[in-house]
């Protein structure tokens, strides 16, 4: 089992490829392709559990972390985290049993001001 399969389990997989909006067509053709959405959700979801800076993303994952930043903000746009978590809720089993109430959905760091002396 690779990192993606572990950090993106197929029933997750399946459930976010009902959500995720269709990639944009690129009438221009060429150009490097894109990676895919499998492998880029497996480096946010390691990026929001490990607390890693997108710029720090081992390479393991394939895409570098400003395209994982860049693909995390356009679903952030699109709801997509909004419609996976009801998607999610909605589900039988024990998902579906979750208190959501307490679930950390986003965190920010910033870097501290320098102290002045």
């Amino acid at each position: 089992m690779t990192i993606v399969e572990r950090l993106v389990p197929d029933a997750l997989w399946q459930a976010f490829q009902r959500v995720a909006p269709a990639a944009p067509a690129r009438p221009q053709g060429g150009g490097r392709r894109r990676y895919g959405d499998r492998e880029v959700l497996a480096a946010i979801v390691f990026a929001a559990t490990s607390g890693c800076a997108w710029r720090q993303l081992p390479p393991v994952f394939g895409p570098s972390g400003p395209t994982a930043h860049r693909r995390f903000a356009e679903w952030s746009g699109s709801h997509v985290w909004d419609e996976l978590r009801a998607l999610l809720r909605e589900a039988p089993g024990p998902r579906a049993e979750l208190a959501w109430s307490r679930a950390a959905v986003d965190a920010v760091a910033a870097r501290a001001a320098a102290r002045q002396r």
